[in-house]
């Protein structure tokens, strides 16, 4: 919540027509100095509840209640992140699409999750994410691994190099013309017919028993 900024009429600020800054424009700027001060004490208590503006000490509390452990050289904003969603992150571990929410929350964009690609050694799945991903957090994804992994899991890194391709697109005009011929032949059979002359004999013989 930010403090409203406290509005004096222009013929008392003591700015507008005097030539020189007189009061109360001072006392104005220190009253409303002072009362920031006193919304920040009192602010204070509240911001002990959050992971990400508690102090360090508290935060180290809330850490192990939730079973984070700092690694070596973990910024100190990014150890706030993994406290403070702790709870939702060890409830989403189980899916594809929560191991996903857990990467992102926590800045870290994952390409493509695959599982089960190989037959034979069905465990291991894949995690394909940028080359610039792998080369600032490996240490995070590691833990991370460790922590929020599947039982019977194995986990391997596949780095991708995206390639930024331009293309440019231009007008261009053509003509097309389509042009048939056909060539008609009719060809025309005469048959002449003619007379076939043929000779035809038929004998008959006969055998009888004359008694």
């Amino acid at each position: 919540m930010k403090l409203p900024k406290i509005n004096i009429p222009w013929w008392q600020d003591g700015s507008t027509i005097s030539e020189a800054l007189r009061e109360p424009h001072y006392l104005t700027q220190g009253v409303y100095t002072f009362m920031q001060k006193v919304q920040q004490w009192l602010q204070w208590p509240l911001e002990q509840f959050d992971p990400l503006t508690c102090t360090e000490s508290l935060l180290n509390l809330m850490a192990w209640d939730r079973d984070i452990q700092r690694f070596d050289g973990e910024p100190l904003e990014l150890y706030r992140k993994r406290v403070k969603f702790a709870a939702i992150n060890a409830k989403d571990s189980g899916s594809v699409a929560g191991f996903k929410a857990i990467f992102e929350r926590l800045d870290i964009g994952i390409v493509a999750f695959k599982e089960r690609e190989d037959p034979i050694q069905w465990d291991v799945i894949t995690i394909e994410v940028r080359d610039s991903e792998m080369s600032q957090n490996s240490r995070l994804m590691q833990t991370l691994i460790e922590q929020y992994g599947r039982t019977c899991r194995r986990y391997r890194f596949e780095v991708s190099y995206p390639v930024i391709v331009n293309l440019h697109h231009g007008e261009f005009s053509h003509s097309h013309a389509l042009y048939r011929a056909r060539d008609e032949y009719t060809q025309k059979t005469a048959v002449n017919p003619s007379q076939v002359n043929h000779s035809q004999d038929i004998f008959v013989a006969s055998i009888g028993n004359n008694q």
